[in-house]
């Protein structure tokens, strides 16, 4: 049986993004000092910037807007896909690393593709 949501903290991509933030910021943490103020914060924004833009559309009151911020959430889930990849590549990290992060977070993209597809239709888009 399905539950009615009353507050973005109901939304399974809003839990499982928040998730991810606390993976994200565990695996920075062990990256070299040097990347603080580079890839670690840019990898911690947009880790951040998931659930919040998911929270910031939900507390809209026009789906339109719901779904721009959807949207944003998206767009920052494969800006730190990118990231992940460029983490291993410079050798930021073991090989490998990463991979809990990036299942965690194929797994919210996947979420939010379902939500913004349930929202579109819903808005006749």
């Amino acid at each position: 049986m399905e539950h009615a949501v009353k507050s973005y903290r109901d939304l399974v991509a809003w839990q499982r993004s928040r998730e991810l933030v606390g993976e994200v910021y565990l695996l920075t943490a062990a990256f070299p000092d040097g990347e603080r103020f580079g890839l670690v914060s840019q990898m911690n924004r947009a880790a951040v910037s998931i659930p919040s833009n998911i929270a910031e559309g939900y507390g809209r009151s026009m789906t339109q807007d719901y779904l721009h911020f959807l949207r944003i959430a998206r767009g920052s889930a494969y800006e730190l896909e990118t990231q992940l990849i460029l983490a291993e590549d410079l050798g930021l990290c073991k090989l490998g690393a990463t991979s809990n992060a990036a299942g965690m977070l194929q797994e919210v993209i996947r979420v939010l593709q379902g939500l913004i597809a349930t929202l579109e239709r819903k808005a006749g888009k």
